[in-house]
């Protein structure tokens, strides 16, 4: 596994090899004690069955994923003479790509979030649209004061374009909240926020809402802001997302960031949000 991770760390994004290296170290322990030849279906499949009870449908997919990759390279290695993870089954994850929490849920969710980094990760997902590691892993050095924005680097994004997200007078409260340490220049934790799952089951035990997932907070604020009358283009522009308007050719050539717009819309989305939490 050591070997493998040297081999990912220069290939792929920083934000990817740390979600990979954390579901290889940390979800398949029970593994760790086990020879490659040991590791069976079964055992496999076991693993993922646990971690979909203890930490839900998306994360044994990204185990899975995790696991399935690490075997295939065991193959090429000549460790290995069959992938494990062949056969078993990907968790259906209830359809979460259509979910976008109604008023009352946002206004139950708000409201169950304390001062603690993860409730501040979670406004700021959704009063700016962002995905999880972007907002999770952020650094000071990624926050413009004097612009009012957070200039997120090619290489933190997933389309590896710089990313300009001017920020609501409401995020920039959230922000002023947030303690600022010498010992790192990461917000939340050392090396950013990364216990997504323990702190979002223990979240799930007090809001008692139906189920949900963090990126359904990027998808409210995409739909808000296109009822909010916000158009189309400018809320891809503020969520970063290449389709539509900004997809091939016209991608290409307008490569205009439209800040004016994008605060705009910004700033009347967190303006519904709290009229909504208030």
């Amino acid at each position: 596994m050591d070997r493998y991770l040297d081999r990912k760390r220069s290939s792929i994004k920083p934000n990817t090899f740390r979600e990979t290296e954390r579901y290889l170290r940390n979800h398949a322990a029970p593994l760790h004690r086990l020879r490659l030849d040991q590791i069976d279906r079964r055992r496999v499949a076991a693993l993922l069955g646990e971690t979909e009870t203890s930490a839900g449908p998306a994360s044994r997919n990204r185990l899975r994923g995790a696991l399935s990759a690490f075997f295939s390279w065991c193959l090429t290695e000549g460790l290995l003479d069959a992938n494990p993870v062949a056969g078993t089954a990907k968790a259906d994850e209830g359809g979460s790509r259509e979910r976008v929490l109604t008023p009352d849920e946002l206004l139950t969710l708000w409201r169950s979030l304390g001062d603690d980094p993860f409730s501040n990760v979670l406004r700021l997902l959704l009063l700016t649209g962002q995905r999880r590691n972007e907002i999770g892993h952020l650094r000071w050095s990624e926050i413009d004061l004097t612009r009012k924005m957070i200039v997120l680097p090619a290489e933190r994004v997933k389309n590896s374009r710089q990313h300009e997200v001017p920020l609501s007078t409401q995020a920039l409260a959230i922000l002023s909240r947030v303690p600022r340490r010498n010992t790192s220049d990461y917000l939340f934790g050392k090396r950013g926020f990364t216990k997504w799952d323990n702190a979002k089951k223990q979240l799930d035990q007090r809001v008692g809402i139906a189920p949900w997932c963090l990126h359904d907070l990027r998808r409210s604020a995409a739909t808000y802001m296109g009822e909010l009358g916000v158009l189309p283009h400018v809320v891809e522009q503020a969520l970063n997302h290449v389709s539509g308007a900004k997809a091939g050719v016209a991608g290409v050539y307008n490569r205009s960031k439209m800040s004016d717009a994008v605060r705009e819309g910004l700033q009347r989305w967190a303006d519904h949000v709290e009229k909504i939490t208030a």
